[in-house]
């Protein structure tokens, strides 16, 4: 499996921000990351089914987006990893 790293230094990747909008704006938000909250991704599932390249999931310390993940290779994606927590994100986004 490739590294959250090498995965952004590919460029092939699309984030998803399983927090809640309210976390957003408290806790600050990745400019390029798409928002849709863990409790919206089955009815919103075609938006995440429709991306091409990798997806990374990230929350607010990793458990949601890895149900996020979870949830994604149950439905038979293989293209889907956790980012884990935001600022981890943060920090990866910026070594890259």
């Amino acid at each position: 499996m490739d590294s959250i790293n090498e995965i952004l230094g590919s460029g092939d990747y699309h984030l998803i921000d399983v927090r809640e909008p309210m976390e957003l704006e408290m806790d600050g938000k990745i400019e390029d990351a798409r928002n849709i909250p863990l409790g919206e991704l089955e009815e919103r599932k075609q938006e995440i089914t429709n991306l091409n390249g990798n997806i990374i999931f990230f929350c607010r310390s990793g458990n949601r987006s890895g149900k996020a993940v979870d949830y994604f290779k149950s439905q038979g994606m293989t293209n889907v990893y956790n980012g884990g927590g935001y600022g981890d994100m943060k920090t990866a986004l910026e070594q890259n």
